[in-house]
């Protein structure tokens, strides 16, 4: 047991008894024995007075209000009969036995209490300073603030938030050690720079915050905020290396509607834009650049919930062989958003932003295995039936492309020689080489390549000819660019490559039946665009099988 808990202890017994001696001393008067009743008539009354403290000892756990009532009461009615001249002799060294014990009690007080302060003290620093630098921490500064914020006030509140760039460079070139002695000199110098009532704070790892009640306008903060970027990039001595702080910050005021948090919101947005910036200078909340971050926010946000709830599906558009009647003879599968709220999203809306979040691999792979059991499920009645599908840029560069494609084919049981992938001409050229070698294995799995938007890029017939494509897709806008009365064309160049290099033509964006014509006499063999079909869900695609296989049924 510890010398505080064995005192604590001693406090408890004494403060008990105190407790019965004064019970006691208020039966005193029926229990004295100059009273009638012989001795059964005096202890009883001291017996009562017992199971009352008792009582008061078990009712008040915590030795609280009932203990002072009690105590007073009975040093009360000892003090009335001691000026009434009526307290024998006996209850005057019960009162002197309930003050010694109050005595010792205070004394056993003293012995406990400075320990418990200063480890109650202790325990109140740690968690509300940062143990490095020494300034408040994230704790104390949001309790502060917000007790700032609450207050009623004329003036203006601005929160200013400083992030230290460079400091994981400096944790790996000259160690943590280093990194730390940077954090200190930091917080040095913007306390020492700030105004005498404003609280700077460590919010966590290498950023700060800085909270300047009493402005009068914004360009005060950022003021103070230049002021100290300014010293915070005054070169310091490190380890031997003479190194400069580089710091960036964000400015916000409060605006009275959503609290701290809101505030604290803008002002790392504010950081963020004058990182954008280039680093090592202040910029002030914007709440236009705000409003389209919000935006971006919650879009990704939208999109993530989305994946998760599974509200993409693939819709197919079918590609016709003109020499055979416009028979559907395989399809394009292009992913759509069946969003709760807003209907049937368009990839155009969605794939950048997929893109940017690193998702479209994970959505692609997903599209990829759904149209490839879909093909498998209209190969029953149509076999040879092809499915085209899509390759993005962060898939091509996906070292587990292949394995994936390869899984893909092997769970579902689709031929190889009928999955075409489809790549544009840009994703291509980024890195030539390297398309070659991923393109070179698809190939060996057995599956086709198809260049999709063939000459809207900047390829050469020297591309063309390193790349192991087997399908070129001529794009829509050349489609649309030829004349309706003969005449050369781009479609009719690029028809004329294909057959050059050996690779079958797709034509693109066909919308009316004289391009449809045009493009058959040219060649093209097959087609796809509105003129044929739109994009649809798969059931849509098997009703147009079906039709079409009973139209051709009826003409034999």
């Amino acid at each position: 047991m510890g010398r505080n808990a064995l005192w604590d202890r001693v406090r408890v017994v004494v403060d008990d008894a105190v407790v019965l001696a004064s019970l006691v001393l208020l039966a005193w008067p029926v229990a004295d024995p100059a009273q009638p009743g012989g001795p059964a008539g005096r202890i009883m009354p001291l017996l009562a007075a017992l199971c009352l403290g008792l009582a008061v000892l078990l009712l008040d756990s915590r030795r609280g209000i009932l203990r002072y009532i009690t105590v007073t009461a009975a040093l009360a009615v000892a003090g009335i009969r001691h000026v009434a001249g009526d307290l024998p002799p006996a209850a005057t060294w019960l009162v002197l036995l309930v003050a010694g014990a109050g005595v010792l009690r205070q004394f056993l007080g003293n012995r406990i209490d400075p320990d418990r302060n200063r480890q109650q003290a202790l325990l109140a620093q740690q968690a509300f300073r940062d143990p490095l630098t020494g300034l408040g921490n994230r704790r104390m500064f949001v309790e502060y603030a917000e007790e700032v914020l609450a207050e009623p006030a004329r003036t203006k509140t601005a929160v200013i938030v400083v992030d230290l760039d460079g400091l994981r460079e400096v944790n790996d070139v000259l160690g943590h050690a280093a990194g730390d002695d940077l954090l200190r000199a930091a917080a040095d110098r913007l306390a020492v720079n700030v105004r005498a009532n404003d609280t700077v704070a460590r919010l966590d790892g290498d950023e700060f915050v800085v909270l300047l009640p009493g402005l009068e306008d914004e360009q005060a903060a950022v003021a103070v905020a230049e002021r100290v970027l300014t010293e915070l990039h005054r070169p310091l001595q490190l380890a031997g290396v003479a190194l400069s702080i580089r710091a960036s910050a964000g400015v916000a005021i409060t605006d009275g509607l959503d609290g701290l948090d809101g505030v604290l919101r803008r002002a790392d947005q504010a950081l963020i834009r004058a990182k954008r910036d280039g680093g090592g200078v202040a910029r002030r909340f914007d709440p236009v650049l705000f409003a389209k971050a919000e935006q971006r926010r919650l879009a990704e946000h939208d999109l993530m919930r989305g994946l998760e709830a599974g509200e993409f599906e693939v819709h197919y558009q079918p590609i016709v062989d003109l020499d055979n009647g416009g028979i559907t003879v395989g399809v394009e599968a292009l992913v759509r958003w069946r969003h709760p709220e807003k209907g049937l999203v368009p990839p155009a809306l969605f794939l950048d932003l997929a893109e940017q979040l690193g998702q479209v691999p994970r959505l692609g792979g997903w599209v990829l295995e759904e149209a490839c059991r879909q093909a498998l499920a209209w190969q029953v009645q149509f076999p040879g039936f092809e499915m085209n599908v899509n390759l993005s840029a962060s898939q091509l560069t996906n070292p587990k492309l292949i394995q994936e494609v390869r899984e893909v084919l092997e769970r579902t049981g689709l031929p190889p020689r009928d999955l075409v992938l489809e790549l544009t001409e840009s994703v291509a050229l980024t890195d030539l080489v390297e398309s070659a070698r991923v393109l070179s294995q698809l190939k060996e799995l057995g599956v086709r390549i198809a260049l999709d938007d063939f000459g809207t890029g900047f390829s050469s017939l020297s591309h063309l000819s390193t790349l192991p494509v087997d399908v070129v897709k001529i794009d829509r806008s050349f489609v649309q660019a030829m004349p309706e009365t003969g005449g050369a064309s781009v479609a009719e160049a690029v028809l004329h490559i294909a057959r050059t290099f050996n690779l079958s033509p797709v034509a693109e964006g066909v919308e009316d039946a004289g391009q449809a014509e045009r493009l058959k006499d040219l060649g093209a063999g097959r087609a796809q665009g509105y003129h044929f079909a739109r994009p649809m869900p798969a059931i849509g695609v098997t009703e147009l099988l079906d039709k079409q296989s009973a139209e051709v049924k009826l003409e034999m």
